[in-house]
């Protein structure tokens, strides 16, 4: 006969019997299992139950819910289980979510989607919403929500706020302003999170404020992130990025959720029983700030410890001896104590690893007890870790635990039972206060269960005095400044038998240390180098982390550091690596984006488009945003906050509208454009073409097995779009300087669009580079890393060589390996011919080949930049794997010497083998971008592609 014990809570001992599930026992205990009395009479002789829950404000009131394949209905009881009322239901309750402090709020999700709400304790019913997305609904906190009724929720790829007993449309509240991908709504503490419709952009409130773009360091480019944990106003996420299949990184942000950094590489994860991703992390409880996380590096796994919330991790040292005293010679780094770090998914049994707020310093690992057992035990805390119980977990059947009262170093052997019995579980009260468990098994396999009381009350045969304790002090090492305090506990001696009890509280004292570089962790943006100082990455630009900053307030200026989340130390270097205030100047607007909050590509006539600004720099309250709706309409704003909530425009006629923000104040202006059907968001690389030389502007659209294809050309400021059915379009650049060609094309019911600046000059020179091999291994291939690095090699070339740098470009080409390509312009200072490139071109080409350029690209990792042959790698890969994705390129190759310019835009699907940007599981959404390939093509140059 099967066993399968329904849910426990409280004294309430229910054990369901199933074979097929044909009937339920339900029996109680009021003296901790020494006797128990059968309800069945008092819930239905035949009735099935499924799951038991008790009130977590009120420990009286018990719920059970019965099976609905049988029966839809609930059995409540006010008095511990005494008496139950049974009460039908009209649906089928799938979840519940008791309020945090009103005893009798409850909400119910159903089978179909249906949120309903009760305050009455599950008598009455009433249905809040349809169509919620599972286990995506959250209570209001108090002291951060307006009212303690307030419900949020996720429905139809939506945020919404309404009242418990009134959630009408009249009285919604849409906190996020746009749509949000399926299931990735998390309201977890004092944070909220969601993830933009089909974009891997996930956005943070911290306190119930506005909605800010989530900040990881720039090309970590998530394929899978989960919230891990949002206490002590700080954010731990697991990120699984592009590179990674099997590992996460451990990242940690700031107060307010936003802008992350880096704690800990390669972090082994599994999936769990119901598919979800477990993660090999664990916070210690009674120990603020000390984390266990397993990390995979060069195919093994080994177990890393910090005591300052992830700024520093060590390896474990392992064991002196082994079981019979021999000595174990296991020398850091290279041997180190592992630890399985995963937490059982069975409420009767202890799990793998076990720690308590009221033992501090004690961390149970029943897998590896080496200097105890050399078999599998389940470890359990009596009397708040003061005894500590240990029951072999094995198929056979036992009679026999083990009893310590010195934290494990000791044990002894007790006989619990005459009569060997298989194992199942152990119940015990809540907590670990108690001297009484019950152990629950059966005799043979076709035996009924039978229950074992056992009280160790008579082992402890006095309360604990002052005299019983001692004090124990917590240090990493030898260093007892953690996180900013020195921390001494009152502990129980080992020799000591006496009960604590249940009003004991564990007792700390604590006092300040003075602050030290090991108190602060590097910056968003910044990175730990070997010598242990931070520096700024090389993709960080600072100015860009003051953007909200307004003229006349302060704002602070980071110094690369910032003080550990909740560190308490005091005055030392405190002055030195705290963030400086500083006047915020007036800057020109940088950055601004425009995009649509419904995240489509066409609109409907005769419904509201909501339009999104945002601007990345400058003085947000003083720049003025004028936003022109391509239909002869125009709205201009005093500043950027007056439109958080986005510009709601409707259309009367059909047609392509050219839509354009622009954002102004006294030291400039910027504009970002949008085709109403979808914003490319791209960082301008140049692209060099001779003046009065005809160029072949082709667009390639790749797989191209899609039906029709339509060709929108918007060349330089011309008004009027020039349309094709062919991907190709001849054109001339007369005069010097930069043009701007932006093309769309349409594909069955998808509009791709991507914009190119070209650099029109009477001549030039050009050449390819390669790099050594790291450089591979750190290349994510997008459009982004590419400018970046870009932006890094042509500041080593300058340093190197002397050359001037507005005469040098230089454009890392997509593709793996990666390769890039310098142009050599005219000065516009200077008058120069042809051979003055040339004598140029030779410096650079003789720095290349002496192995003299090179860059730092993170720490540790040293690039050597070379000179590489004249040719350049296939346009397009034509292998079969390709064939599920699409790519956008610009291409040109020019009269002297063979230059090559290739930019990636838009999302890879995930058919592709290339592809980095993948769904999140968290924050879950389709990738529907396809890709597209333009390339500009000199038809002057004798040349194969």
């Amino acid at each position: 006969m099967q066993r399968c014990p329904i849910k426990q809570r409280e004294s309430i001992r229910a054990l369901a019997q199933c074979n097929g599930v044909t009937e339920s026992s339900l029996w109680r205990s009021t003296d901790y299992g020494g006797k128990y009395q059968k309800l069945n009479d008092k819930i239905g002789a035949k009735t099935i139950l499924s799951y038991l829950y008790v009130s977590p404000n009120n420990k009286r009131k018990i719920m059970l819910l019965t099976d609905p394949e049988v029966e839809s209905s609930l059995l409540i009881s006010s008095d511990e289980g005494a008496m139950f009322q049974k009460y039908r239901l009209n649906f089928y309750i799938l979840s519940l979510l008791f309020h945090p402090e009103q005893e009798d709020w409850i909400l119910a999700y159903s089978h179909d989607q249906k949120l309903y709400s009760s305050v009455e304790f599950g008598r009455r019913w009433q249905l809040v919403h349809e169509k919620v997305a599972p286990n995506r609904f959250y209570w209001s906190k108090l002291g951060l929500d307006k009212e303690p009724g307030l419900i949020h929720l996720e429905t139809s790829a939506l945020y919404i706020t309404c009242k418990l007993q009134n959630c009408t449309d009249a009285n919604k509240a849409k906190p996020f302003p746009g749509y949000i991908d399926p299931n990735s709504l998390v309201v977890q503490d004092e944070y909220v999170f969601v993830q933009v419709s089909g974009k891997p952009i996930y956005y943070v409130s911290a306190k119930r404020d506005v909605f800010t773009p989530l900040k990881l360091p720039k090309y970590t480019l998530p394929k899978d992130l989960h919230v891990i944990s949002t206490d002590e106003n700080r954010v731990v996420a697991a990120v699984q990025e592009w590179n990674q299949n099997e590992t996460y990184n451990l990242y940690v942000s700031d107060t307010l959720g936003v802008y992350y950094t880096l704690a800990l590489e390669n972090v082994v994860s599994s999936i769990g029983p119901e598919g979800n991703v477990m993660v090999d992390l664990y916070e210690v409880a009674g120990i603020k700030g000390m984390f266990l996380a397993n990390r995979k590096l060069e195919n093994q796994v080994k177990t890393y410890i910090t005591y300052n919330r992830g700024r520093d991790w060590r390896l474990l040292l392992a064991p002196s001896q082994d079981l019979k005293g021999n000595s174990i010679h296991c020398v850091l780094p290279y041997c180190s104590l592992h630890l399985h770090l995963h937490v059982s998914a069975n409420p009767y049994t202890s799990g793998n690893i076990a720690s308590r707020e009221s033992a501090p310093g004690i961390i149970v690992l029943p897998f590896l007890s080496l200097q105890i057992f050399n078999e599998e035990y389940a470890v359990l805390y009596l009397d708040q870790g003061g005894a500590l119980v240990a029951i072999r977990h094995t198929p056979l059947p036992i009679r026999h635990l083990w009893l310590s009262f010195d934290e494990g170093h000791f044990w002894n052997k007790y006989s619990f039972t005459n009569t060997p019995l298989f194992v199942d579980g152990v119940l015990g009260e809540p907590g670990e206060e108690t001297l009484i468990m019950t152990i629950f098994g059966h005799v043979s396999h076709r035996s009924e269960w039978q229950l074992v009381k056992i009280d160790f009350r008579s082992i402890f045969n006095r309360r604990c005095t002052e005299a019983d304790y001692q004090t124990w002090h917590l240090h990493n090492q030898g260093e007892p400044c953690l996180m900013g305090v020195k921390r001494i506990y009152q502990k129980l001696k080992p020799t000591s038998r006496c009960v604590m009890g249940k009003t004991h509280l564990v007792s700390m004292m604590s006092s300040s240390c003075e602050c030290t570089e090991a108190d602060f962790e590097c910056d968003y943006g910044f990175e730990r180098q070997s010598n242990g100082k931070c520096a700024p990455a090389f993709w960080f630009h600072a100015s860009s982390v003051s953007r909200r900053c307004t003229a006349g307030m302060m704002f602070l200026n980071t110094t690369g550091y910032r003080k550990v989340v909740s560190n308490n130390c005091s005055a030392g270097v405190s002055m030195e690596y705290t963030a400086k205030r500083q006047q915020c100047q007036v800057q020109a607007p940088k950055g601004l984006h425009l995009v649509t909050s419904e995240g489509t590509l066409t609109a409907t006539l005769g419904s509201n488009v909501t339009f999104l600004v945002f601007l990345e720099e400058g003085d947000s309250a003083r720049t003025s945003i004028t936003l022109d709706f391509g239909d002869g309409r125009a709205l201009t704003y005093s500043n950027v906050s007056a439109i958080e909530d986005g510009i709601k425009h409707i259309y009367r006629d059909v047609g392509i509208y050219r839509v354009a923000a622009i954002g102004e104040n006294f030291f400039g202006s910027e504009t970002a454009t949008l085709y109403l059907f979808l914003l490319c968001v791209m960082y301008m690389s140049p692209l060099v073409a001779l003046r009065n030389k005809e160029v072949n502007l082709t667009a390639v659209l790749w797989p191209n097995q899609v039906g029709t294809v339509t060709y929108i050309w918007w060349i330089a400021n011309n008004t009027e779009p020039v349309i094709t059915l062919e991907g190709s379009l001849p054109c001339t650049f007369s005069r010097e300087g930069i043009s701007t060609v932006t093309v769309q094309v349409s594909a069955g019911n998808t509009i791709l669009q991507d914009r190119k600046n070209i650099v029109v000059h009477e001549y030039f020179r050009s050449h390819l580079l390669a790099f050594s091999s790291n450089l591979d291994e750190q290349n994510p291939d997008v459009a982004e890393w590419r400018l970046d690095v870009s932006r890094v090699i042509k500041n080593a070339l300058i340093q190197s060589t002397g050359v001037r740098e507005e005469q040098l470009l230089v454009t890392v080409l997509p593709g793996l390996p990666t390769t890039a390509e310098f142009f050599l312009l005219p000065s516009k200072w200077l008058q120069k011919s042809p051979a003055h490139l040339d004598q140029l071109s030779e410096m650079l080409l003789s720095a290349l080949n002496q192995n003299l350029v090179q860059f730092t690209l993170r720490p540790g990792i040293q690039v050597t930049v070379y000179a590489a042959h004249h040719s350049a790698a296939p346009l397009v890969d034509t292998s079969e794997n390709q064939s599920g994705s699409a790519m956008l390129m610009l291409l040109s190759v020019v009269v002297v010497g063979l230059a090559v310019f290739i930019i990636y835009k838009f999302k890879r699907t995930m058919g592709c083998p290339r592809a980095r940007y993948q769904t999140p599981k968290m924050l879950r959404g389709p990738v529907k971008d396809k890709l597209l390939t333009l390339y500009f093509n000199d038809c002057m140059c004798p040349c194969s592609l």
